[in-house]
């Protein structure tokens, strides 16, 4: 990684500051949320499940581009999420998710500065944010499920929180044509047990969103269905 990509991967809790935190108010807080209420007819459950402090990582199941954004608005604190290192080559795009508070990570693997970076995050008034399917999924099915997420936990010493996402991937533009539903649901406990953390979030994804968990096929599994 360049040096100027190690810029935005290394993060310091001094970045997650006052302006950051001001432009993702205007830009999700205000704008998103216009939009968010206005087309898509957003509801929001579970607010109270939400922690008072922010030893937490919020982990939502993932549909669409949209998703980032909203949480940024609907959250009570600010949240910076991890973004593909290849998004950082883009010097647009790169200035506007910088100032959203996100920072470059390499999805194939995450190395110590993440852990450095979501501990700067721990430092501030921040929280992180994650995505543990890593891309975005197919509606009603919950797949591809990493253990990143849960380790991150493990390392930081946070909690989980699981957030169901239904109707993001619903492209609207007419007002009230859409219907988007995010559901907040109890904190996973810190826990060094990174197996039970995403089974637990698995079934609590599963009953906030009513989508199905579908289990990645085992290496046998593949070579049995290459066999037949």
């Amino acid at each position: 990684m360049s040096k100027k990509k190690n810029e935005y991967t290394k993060r310091t809790a001094k970045q997650f500051n006052y302006w950051r935190g001001l432009f993702q108010d205007i830009i999700c807080g205000f704008f998103y949320m216009i939009r968010l209420k206005l087309v898509y007819r957003l509801e929001v459950h579970g607010m109270e499940n939400v922690p008072k402090d922010n030893e937490y990582i919020v982990c939502p199941n993932h549909l669409s581009t949209l998703d980032p954004p909203m949480l940024v608005g609907i959250m009570p604190r600010h949240v910076s999420f991890m973004a593909k290192k290849e998004l950082f080559d883009i010097p647009l795009l790169r200035w506007w998710i910088d100032w959203l508070g996100a920072f470059a990570v390499n999805r194939e693997s995450l190395g110590p500065s993440t852990i450095k970076t979501v501990l700067e995050i721990k430092k501030s008034n921040w929280v992180f944010g994650i995505f543990p399917q890593g891309t975005r999924g197919i509606p009603g099915e919950i797949r591809g499920v990493t253990k990143g997420f849960a380790g991150l936990a493990r390392s930081t010493k946070c909690a989980v929180l699981p957030v169901g996402i239904i109707g993001t991937n619903e492209v609207k533009r007419w007002p009230f044509t859409g219907k988007i539903i995010v559901k907040i649901g109890k904190p996973i406990p810190y826990s060094k047990d990174v197996d039970s953390v995403v089974a637990q979030w698995i079934e609590q994804i599963q009953e906030l969103t009513g989508f199905k968990y579908i289990p990645e096929e085992t290496a046998q599994d593949k070579i049995g269905v290459e066999n037949e």
